[in-house]
């Protein structure tokens, strides 16, 4: 199967480039029910649920802290009951080749029933997949008004977009969650006849704005039941799938390590990761040509809510992506050094675009929205291009591409879990390839989000082989790709602070000049013998922004450079990231 979009640097399907799957690796991203209940014997698994837990036993994941366990002592029965019962998701049959489908997507986007954005559903869907996109799910903010009306309001939007693009782009369904205590968050469902009724009792029971949670109080908390729900609206086949993604997680500070680790923690398979690189991309461009803000609009301070422990520097964004991903050895490198599967997206967050002219419908106020539960169809204004919109068409310049083994929501879902996932900016590659294999074999090797467990001394490499921009993105210039960097770090075990934010042993490994290369970069990299548990990731930039990083020269000498507020053209500094590899010597 192959879907094409008018648009550059987008395609997928055997033509494409690939990552094969063909070798027999465990996969993390799946923390498979029976493989946490202790109550079940080895000699009952199957073999890949004994690789799971042997893996969780040798990170550190299993025993008196099971991966399913949450963090809050007084939730943790409840949260291993409603994890140890959920069913395994549907698994889609995988492409003849053996290879996966590289989608492009986007998790985070806004219409006209966020009280704060316009679009009709049509138009976010309409542009997202003109600009390359093949999965969108629309995410309006919880609120009120969007729980009392939205969710079904919207509802007829999405099944009519689906059935407009059903051939071109997968339509989901979800909404940004007020996390209780913290920062907001995607939730979304496989798309089926009950994803209205449980989206709905999903954000009336358990939205922070909703029940009066928002505060960063350890009451507050605590309310993670909505996960819970998740999980059993997915074990008593409500629903097929369901997943939630952190959103901007160090915008305001409020997203404290210890509840990220709850959250994943509570439920595996729900919470899956968060955004590396927030959306508002064009927020950062100097005015009075741009709003003159942060890329992101990461414009804040600590306030009381704030995690104390986070520095002032964590409150920026680094060639436009989150502190937490973007600093070596930083927050998210201390969850993969636990082995702890916790993935990044990149997304466009979209409310309002940047030189847009239209404005809302009718009266376009507050009491219309409430009144109505959406705002009327946009339409032209009358003020010209606005300059101060912050955000691009979805599609236009972020992208989370996923390695799905065929074009359905089930697929995208299964790959979204399983961590095949890359990010790009403003079209910096045209696909990236990345595996762990024996050294100087040819076979197959292991891809994104996987581990790959070997004999304790075997010799390994990674695979990178990254397809170079060849046509220009929306900014009508072709991106060069200048440098190519691996991050290596161990996997040490469960941390004995859960607000811990460091992990010491990552540090950037190698980088590679490719400015002189082709259309198609390829190399291999020696890992060396497997002595330890280890994981490793990989990342790439056009060069024009590179600073030493925060966690100095010896374990970043030439990272992404802090983005300049009010001065940060975005598409001036180009970056993509994989997520990992894990090797774990047996």
């Amino acid at each position: 199967m192959r879907h094409s979009h008018d648009g550059p640097e987008h395609s997928h399907g055997p033509g494409a480039d690939h990552t094969d799957h063909t070798h027999d690796t465990i996969d993390l991203s799946v923390v498979a029910p029976l493989a946490t209940d202790l109550s079940v014997p080895d000699h009952e698994l199957s073999p890949s649920e004994l690789g799971r837990r042997g893996f969780l036993r040798r990170a550190g994941l299993l025993g008196a802290t099971a991966a399913a366990v949450s963090v809050f002592a007084e939730a943790g029965p409840a949260a291993a009951s409603t994890a140890s019962t959920a069913s395994p998701m549907p698994t889609p049959a995988r492409p003849p080749t053996g290879q996966y489908h590289w989608l492009a997507g986007d998790h985070h986007i806004h219409t006209q029933h966020s009280s704060d954005a316009q679009y009709r559903v049509a138009d976010q869907v309409q542009h997202g997949s003109a600009f390359g996109l093949d999965w969108m799910v629309i995410t309006d903010h919880g609120s009120l008004t969007h729980a009392r009306l939205g969710v079904e309001k919207v509802n007829p939007d999405i099944v009519d977009a689906r059935n407009r693009f059903k051939d071109r782009t997968l339509v989901f369904q979800g909404l940004e969650w007020n996390i209780p205590a913290a920062e907001h968050g995607t939730v979304f469902v496989h798309p089926g006849k009950n994803e209205v009724a449980v989206l709905k009792e999903f954000e009336n029971g358990f939205d922070g704005v909703v029940n009066g949670w928002g505060a960063s109080t350890s009451d507050n908390e605590r309310h993670l039941e909505g996960l819970d729900f998740l999980a059993a609206s997915v074990s008593s086949k409500r629903v097929s799938d369901a997943a939630f993604f952190a959103n901007h997680p160090a915008r305001k500070g409020l997203d404290s390590p210890h509840e990220i680790r709850g959250w994943r923690t509570r439920q595996p398979r729900i919470a899956l990761g968060m955004e590396g690189a927030p959306g508002h991309q064009a927020a950062g461009i100097k005015a009075p040509l741009g709003a003159g803000s942060g890329r992101g609009f990461y414009d804040n301070s600590p306030t009381a809510d704030s995690f104390a422990a986070y520095p002032l520097e964590s409150y920026i964004t680094y060639g436009g992506f989150d502190w937490m991903t973007s600093t070596v050895g930083g927050l998210w490198d201390s969850l993969l050094a636990e082995g702890q599967p916790w993935w990044i997206t990149a997304n466009s967050d979209s409310h309002t675009i940047y030189l847009d002219d239209s404005v809302r419908g009718g009266a376009g106020t507050q009491a219309e929205f409430d009144a109505n539960g959406r705002y009327l169809d946009p339409v032209h204004g009358t003020v010209g291009p606005k300059a101060t919109n912050g955000d691009f068409w979805p599609g236009y310049y972020s992208k989370t591409h996923v390695g799905a083994e065929d074009f359905t929501y089930a697929a995208v879902m299964e790959g979204l879990r399983a961590g095949r996932i890359y990010v790009d900016h403003g079209g910096l590659t045209r696909s990236v390839d990345v595996t762990v294999r024996p050294r100087g074999s040819a076979a197959p090797g292991t891809p994104l989000g996987s581990v790959r467990s070997v004999t304790k001394g075997e010799r390994l490499e990674l695979q990178v082989t990254v397809g170079a921009a060849n046509l220009p993105n929306w900014a009508q210039f072709v991106p060069k790709l200048a440098r190519i960097d691996v991050i290596r770090g161990g996997v040490t075990g469960l941390a004995s602070d859960t607000d811990t934010f460091s992990a010491p042993a990552t540090k950037v490994v190698y980088q590679r000049d490719v400015s002189r290369a082709g259309d198609r970069i390829a190399f291999t990299y020696d890992l060396g013998p497997a002595s330890e548990p280890f994981y490793v990731r990989v990342r790439g930039t056009d060069g024009n922004r590179s600073a030493v990083g925060l966690g100095g020269a010896s374990v970043d000498p030439m990272g992404p450079a802090a983005d300049v507020q009010g001065d940060a053209d975005p598409w001036a500094d180009l970056w993509f990231y994989t997520n990992p590899i894990w090797v774990l010597p047996r």
